[in-house]
């Protein structure tokens, strides 16, 4: 509720029940209105939307409600955007991190194919900066929220899933405190929501979710007026992976001729070593893959192949 501090109140918005919405509609009514500078915070509820709890197994993987799937918080209405605007959302701080889940979803994921039975793995995040993935490593705790957006032009209710030019579910990782995310305004008030947020995740979240947690997030908007862009863009304080690059890295490479076999190629051969190297399961290997993996690019150009390089960084491991 508004406290009011020097020239913009401070928000925060409680009971994510209330709050929140499916998909993204530009005839949402607003929960709430916000001005340039001002700072909100947010209490997140994770992406299943409190179906899954720290003892779900895979039977309640199977089981789980896609409609009520990535709800998000909102939207606020900011004054004086518009069409043509841009909104600055600058990442001031995560807390509250209790515990986290990371999922195999039939039907979903880079090799959902192969991996089409369920499983789910629960994460204790009550300590600051790292938590078990299995015994002996250790993920390091970068919260940030996986689906930060405004509202379309277009009427109807638009997916949560795909990420558009609206922002959306992009699941950027580096989306993590000090960062400055930049959305283009497409209707008046900008409509912005929030949610997803994660406690950790690779670059590509290949298996389909991160370390998926409730949090408070508190964000900060500032509306930049007849500054125009496209698509969303984004602004990082500092090196991305400080704490992944401090040990270095095991690579492997897939070529494919799109990205997505590339891809596929690059995480079937992490898992395989993975599998072999640690003695996890494949289940596990894949998990481990969207949690603590980087996907990059490593070349487009040379026709008709690609190539893309899976990044699994030796500090992970005790």
């Amino acid at each position: 509720m508004p406290i009011h501090h020097h020239h913009h109140p401070y928000m925060t918005i409680h009971d994510f029940k209330a709050h929140s919405h499916y998909g993204w509609d530009n005839s949402f009514k607003p929960i709430a209105e916000v001005e340039s500078g001002q700072k909100v915070t947010y209490e997140i509820t994770e992406s299943s939307g409190g179906q899954f709890t720290r003892h779900s197994t895979a039977k309640d993987v199977k089981n789980m409600d896609f409609g009520k799937v990535n709800p998000v918080a909102g939207p606020v209405y900011v004054k004086g955007a518009e069409p043509g605007d841009t909104l600055e959302i600058e990442m001031l701080d995560f807390r509250q991190l209790d515990w986290g889940w990371t999922a195999i979803i039939p039907g979903f994921g880079l090799l959902a194919d192969e991996f089409d039975e369920p499983a789910i793995k629960t994460f204790d995040l009550t300590h600051p900066h790292k938590t078990a993935f299995l015994d002996g490593i250790d993920l390091f705790i970068k919260p940030f929220p996986g689906t930060v957006g405004v509202a379309l032009p277009e009427e109807g209710n638009f997916s949560v899933v795909p990420p558009r030019k609206n922002g959306g579910n992009m699941d950027i990782r580096h989306l993590t405190r000090g960062t400055k995310l930049y959305l283009p305004v497409w209707v008046e008030g900008a409509l912005f929501s929030i949610g997803d947020t994660h406690a950790a995740q690779g670059d590509g979240e290949v298996c389909g979710t991160a370390v998926e947690a409730s949090m408070e997030a508190t964000i900060r908007f500032k509306l930049h007026k007849g500054k125009s862009i496209a698509e969303p863009r984004y602004e990082i304080p500092g090196p991305p992976t400080p704490e992944a690059d401090s040990r270095g890295y095991y690579v492997t490479t897939g070529h494919g001729a799109d990205l997505v076999d590339a891809s596929r190629n690059a995480i079937r051969y992490m898992i395989e070593h993975l599998v072999d190297t640690y003695k996890m399961t494949d289940q596990e290997a894949y998990m481990l893959c969207s949690v603590a993996v980087d996907l990059r690019i490593s070349e487009i150009v040379d026709m008709p192949n690609h190539l893309v390089s899976a990044f699994l960084p030796h500090s992970i491991f005790r």
